[in-house]
């Protein structure tokens, strides 16, 4: 299928820091999040975009997505008439051991401080791929940990 993201995500327990390449804010929020289609608008750094993801396969491994650069000032203005909450967190880019994969490692603040997630993409779901020791439990299709549903049921709630 056209335009399908595949991607594995896993709670992180241990230090990543010595292999970060790269780090960026990311501020967005929800124009749609409803289980079957997300509409995303997120400002990342300094460029803004918006996106359409569709429901996740079986697993919660693979399901379209959309992506569409647009001027930071549409973003803003489009987070202004976004759905309740917002995800507030630095994405971290890490090279993987096995020199084919990066991984996205996300750090989050206000109402989802403490949790740190980490997504590798993939080719299809049963792609190998080298485990960094800091990473835990494998959370893939875990509708709890979708940014999405981090808006409305937020990381502290959980405690």
């Amino acid at each position: 299928m056209k335009n399908l993201e595949t991607e594995r995500k896993f709670l992180v327990t241990g230090d990543f820091g010595k292999d970060v390449f790269s780090s960026t804010r990311i501020i967005q929020g929800y124009l749609c999040s409803v289980p079957e289609r997300t509409v995303r608008v997120r400002i990342n750094g300094e460029k803004g975009f918006i996106t359409v993801k569709g429901a996740g396969s079986a697993s919660g491994a693979a399901r379209f997505e959309w992506e569409k650069e647009i001027p930071v000032d549409e973003a803003r203005s489009l987070l202004d008439i976004a759905e309740p909450g917002v995800i507030d967190k630095t994405r971290h880019l890490v090279k993987n051991s096995d020199g084919v994969h990066i991984w996205e490692v996300d750090e989050f603040y206000g109402d989802n401080e403490g949790l740190v997630v980490a997504e590798v993409e993939l080719a299809d779901e049963n792609e190998p791929f080298d485990k960094p020791d800091w990473l835990g439990e494998e959370v893939t299709g875990k509708p709890e940990y979708f940014n999405s549903m981090l808006v409305k049921n937020p990381y502290r709630n959980w405690k």
